[in-house]
This record gives C-alpha cells, structure tokens and sequence, in this order.
C-alpha cells in the first residue's frame, strides 16, 4: 500500500533510521483517520524488512509488496511484531471499548526470546488513547526501561489524553490532513471499484482523512446532506421532513448511514453558527453544544434511532427561524 502525503513526517523517520539513533519510541499524532495507522504499520515493515533484508531500495517508506517481510506479516506470522487494538467481541459483533491491560501485559511474550529475523521487534498501539489507564501504566514501565531493540510506535488521536509520562518519553511525529490530491489518490488506491462521482464527493466531506472518507464510501452521504440542507432552509414547519428522514434512519440496514448522520449534523450545525453573530449565533452554538451531546451518546447509550434522528433535525429547523436576522 502506498502511504499519501505525510512527507514531513517520513522523511522525519527515515532519517532517524539513517542516522543510525533510531528513538525507541514515537509518538504519531494528528486528526482520526488521516493516515497515522497506515504510516506506522508501513514503518514498521520498512524496519523489519531493511533489518532482516535484503534491504529495501525505495525512497518512501514503503516495503514492496513481494518482500518475504510483507508476506509473512499478511499471513499473521512475523514473530518480531506485535500490533495493541481493541479486540473484536465475537458474542457482541463489535470492538472492545479499550486495549486491556493484559493485551500491553502480553507483550511480554514477544520480549521473551531472542528476533527471529533481526535484531528488532517492533510493537503498534492503535490508538494508544483506547488503553485501560493500568494498560497505559504497564506499557510505561516498557518505555522506561525498554528491551533490547525495540520500537514502539503509538498512534494518538489525542495526545492530551495520553499520560504525560508516556508523551515525554516518545518522540513526536505530527500528520497533518491530506491535500485533495493526496485524498484522491488514498481514496481511489483503497476503493478501486468507486466511481469517480464518488470519490470526489468523498473527498468533498471527508476533510483531508482518508479514513473517515472510506466510512461514508456507499452510505449516500451526499443525499443524507441534501435532506440536512433541506431542513435547514425551509425549517420544516409540518415536522414532514425530518419524520421521513426519521424514519429512513431507523430501519435496521441504515445502521452505517445513521452513525453517519450522527457525525455529520453537529458539523454543519457548527458550520452554520460560523456564519452568524448576535442573538442568532448564541442560538447556533446552542442548538451545536444539545446535538454534539445528543448525537454523542446516542449509540453507546442505544437511543431510539428514529426519536434521535427526529430531535436532532429539529435542532437543525430550529436555525431557520433566525436566518431572516442574519442572511448568509
């Protein structure tokens, strides 16, 4: 996989390994979904691909494809890398709400022989904010006193959440969101059935994150902001709209296509209050701060889809009542 953009920080890694004084630990920062996961399982194949060799003669930071490192990784078997992320939950059918402690405890298996193929063993937390704070204090004690060779590369979502201790002892890299080239690019190498049509309105919404963009890919998004602007301009006085898009919401298959109404209508009702100012944008920041609670919890907390979907494009009509104070 081609790893897009991020040329700040690759050549920030590369010439670390360079130099020969490769930090033990990193710490990949930046927005959710641009990439930082991608980027430190390719780091880590370049690593354990140039130790183990032969040596890989590209200027990226990626291993190509038919290296012996990549096959064995794809088939589950490198013994030199261990990736941290929450577990999936067969009984539930959904993802663990954090990596445990005995997941950052069970890296001990990996520290507890000699590298198989070279002198590196490479462990991923993706996210390192999803750890159990005993799971943070335990991978602590491993960056404090690291094994022999080892490198850790910890992807943070929100850093400010980490433990300070954990973020002094890393070293940073930041990503920043891609450029519509690099987007188009990211998007049409992980989709390549997408039509064009969709990948540039993919681009459109997905904010420079590859990412989030892939998680609206199918879902529509462009029809669901044309029923949100809907409701914006005409205030829906007969509450027929948002009862459609309620109910359109609430069928079990739209599940995907509700989790993305839920993220997309705090945005523009954030979107809108930009616009404003006075009494009409007080009344925007309102109506933002009840959605983003709203929209927040409504999964953990398995609210009623149609009855959220209902309020929350009521607090989208509720901003036509002051657009005639304050045109845009």
């Amino acid at each position: 996989m081609t790893i897009y953009g991020h040329a700040a920080p690759t050549r920030a890694f590369l010439d670390a390994r360079a130099s020969g004084r490769m930090h033990h630990a990193w710490l990949l920062t930046g927005p959710q979904g641009v990439g930082k996961g991608s980027f430190a399982r390719a780091a880590a194949l370049r690593l354990l691909a140039d130790a183990a060799g032969p040596r890989v003669d590209l200027p990226g930071i990626e291993t190509p494809p038919d290296h012996r490192i990549v096959k064995l990784w794809e088939a589950g078997s490198h013994p030199d890398i261990m990736l941290l992320e929450r577990l999936w939950r067969e009984k539930t059918k959904d993802t663990a709400r954090s990596i445990t402690v005995d997941q950052v405890r069970g890296l001990s298996r990996l520290f507890a022989t000699s590298p198989s193929f070279s002198p590196v063993r490479i462990v991923i937390v993706d996210a390192a904010d999803d750890m159990e704070r005993s799971g943070a204090n335990a991978l602590l004690k491993l960056l404090e006193e690291p094994p022999s060779d080892a490198i850790f590369l910890l992807v943070s979502h929100a850093p400010a959440r980490l433990l300070p201790t954990i973020r002094s002892r890393c070293r940073v890299l930041r990503f920043e969101p891609l450029g519509p080239a690099d987007m188009t690019a990211a998007l049409a190498q992980a989709l390549p059935d997408a039509e064009p049509g969709e990948i540039e309105t993919l681009v459109a919404i997905g904010d420079g994150a590859p990412g989030k963009a892939i998680r609206y890919a199918g879902l529509d998004v462009a029809g669901l902001d044309r029923a949100i602007e809907a409701i914006v301009r005409s205030g829906d006085p007969d509450n027929g709209e948002r009862a459609a898009l309620a109910r359109s919401l609430a069928l079990k298959a739209a599940q995907p296509r509700y989790e993305a109404f839920l993220e997309r209508l705090p945005t523009r009702i954030a979107a809108e209050a930009k616009q404003r100012d006075g009494q009409p944008l007080a009344d925007a920041v309102q109506a933002w701060e009840k959605a983003r609670a709203l929209a927040g919890s409504a999964v953990r907390l398995s609210l009623d889809p149609q009855t959220t979907v209902f309020e929350l494009a009521g607090l989208l009509a509720s901003l036509n009542r002051n657009t005639a104070q304050n045109p845009r």
